[in-house]
């Protein structure tokens, strides 16, 4: 499972349902990159250097960077 799809299983929704709603809202669902973390959080729509609170890294990025839509 990608970290895509792994995101957006913890969201609820199908991948492309997920990347939708975030196209269109402030903040959307993120996911740290890092192997073996899959902490998740919402954060900018451009985001690809986010803050990992699990693991301490930047390593956080948004649904939207996963997708290379943003």
């Amino acid at each position: 499972m990608t970290k895509l799809e792994r995101l957006a299983r913890s969201e609820g929704l199908p991948v492309e349902e997920m990347l939708t709603q975030a196209f269109f809202d402030g903040k959307c669902p993120a996911i740290c990159m890092n192997e073996g973390c899959n902490y998740t959080t919402n954060m900018e729509p451009d985001q690809s250097r986010g803050f990992c609170e699990v693991c301490g890294t930047n390593t956080v990025k948004s649904c939207l960077v996963l997708a290379k839509i943003e």
